[in-house]
């Protein structure tokens, strides 16, 4: 047994936390190759080695995986200490290789990635110029210029780009799928970075979106964003709300398109879209103070749905942030008309479950019945009403604290 056990600790020396294994880097400058503080780690790696994200088969493992800024070109490297099969002949590396997962190609020499980064300065961004904006870098001391860019699967040489670009998917969003860009309802969003090197004006890829759109009969479409990644060096720098709103804006334009929407949007996307939703719908005349304080109107659906595509849930949501930007929660009687309002719409669940129930009590027996009525107890219905409220809240007041702030 004490033999076995010495053999388990062993064996667990060659056991390696593969998101910790697992080395990204977006390369503008040879000497970023060498540089540790360049290196990002995913966040998930379970859709390449397992549940458990575990590699086994070596000690000090580095799956090294470089891309250039721009175009994106790979260095793939694997580093380690030691191995399994040097200590014991019996046992097999079970270490799953990048390369069999994915279709692009993977440079292994570091002088042909260098000689591909030398070729960086050809690299232009694809599609059209939706919009530039600038955001201010404190480690540079300096505003840094961005391009957001729409384009479609025929553009030349976009295609290839896209595989690489669509493989952080798996590091960074957790049920991640590739998606078939032969459709051609799919259309795509681009941030980039413009920097200077050498004298010369290069871009560095940011972030994406995929957005694809549904047919709505009899003539209309309606884009659902699919996908939106912004890399992780990048991340915190407000990329997410320029592009949003840079799609809003873009689908805007179009008669056919009835509203935009999110497939299984996560937390993180829906504080997003919340504050530039709120951003656009300051524009609207039925947002105004004076209308927000008559309660929510079916002028701010139309308008918020004719003007900017956004649906009628979504325009709700809007309208009780701005109800609380514009409510005195000092006062005990505006406060108690706000929280009875926004609780009015929460309580539509329980609702639901009460005409439920009604329909019930003409076909359960007496025993189902009261399972069910215990599982809707009224108080317990009051509580989770409340919780839900002050939960809403907390979300609106962030909502309109990253206002203030823009």
């Amino acid at each position: 047994m004490a033999a076995m056990n010495d053999m388990e600790k062993k064996l667990a020396e060659y056991k390696c936390d593969t998101n910790e294994a697992v080395c990204l880097k977006l390369v503008r400058f040879p000497e970023d190759i060498d540089d540790e503080s360049t290196t990002f780690h995913p966040e998930f790696s379970h859709q390449l080695y397992g549940d458990d994200e575990v590699a086994f088969g070596y000690k000090g493992l580095q799956i090294q995986l470089y891309y250039s800024a721009g175009n994106l070109s790979t260095l793939f490297k694997v580093k380690y200490t030691a191995r399994v099969t040097d200590t014991f002949d019996c046992m097999e590396v079970q270490l799953v290789h990048l390369m069999s997962y994915t279709s692009i190609s993977l440079t292994v020499l570091t002088y042909d990635f260098i000689s591909l980064l030398e070729k960086e300065a050809n690299f232009k961004p694809f599609g059209s110029l939706l919009h530039t904006y600038k955001v201010h870098n404190v480690e540079a001391g300096e505003d840094l210029t961005y391009q957001i860019h729409k384009v479609d699967i025929s553009c030349p040489g976009f295609r290839e780009y896209h595989e690489r670009l669509q493989t952080f998917l798996m590091w960074f969003i957790e049920t991640a799928s590739f998606i078939d860009v032969d459709d051609d309802r799919w259309d795509f969003f681009l941030v980039f970075e413009k920097y200077n090197k050498d004298g010369e004006t290069l871009y560095a890829t940011v972030g994406y979106m995929t957005v694809y759109n549904y047919y709505v009969y009899p003539d209309k479409t309606r884009p659902r964003v699919s996908q939106m990644l912004v890399l992780l060096p990048f991340q915190g720098e407000g990329h997410g709300a320029q592009l949003l709103e840079t799609v809003h804006r873009y689908y805007c334009t179009s008669a056919k398109v009835q509203d935009i929407t999110a497939e299984d949007p996560s937390e993180n996307y829906v504080k997003m879209r919340d504050f530039v939703l709120v951003k656009l719908c300051l524009t609207l005349s039925s947002f105004s103070s004076e209308k927000l304080s008559q309660g929510f109107s079916e002028e701010m659906v139309s308008e918020a749905r004719e003007k900017l595509k956004i649906n009628k849930k979504h325009a709700r949501r809007v309208y009780e942030i701005l109800r609380l930007q514009n409510t005195d929660m000092s006062d005990e009687e505006k406060a108690r008309e706000f929280r009875l309002e926004v609780k009015k719409r929460l309580y539509g669940p329980y609702r639901k479950n009460q005409r439920e129930l009604t329909k019930m009590q003409k076909c359960l027996r007496p025993e189902e019945l009261a399972s069910h009525i215990s599982q809707m107890d009224t108080r317990l219905q009051h509580e989770e009403l409340d919780k839900s409220y002050q939960d809403v809240l907390a979300e609106y007041r962030r909502v309109l604290e990253r206002l203030a702030q823009a």
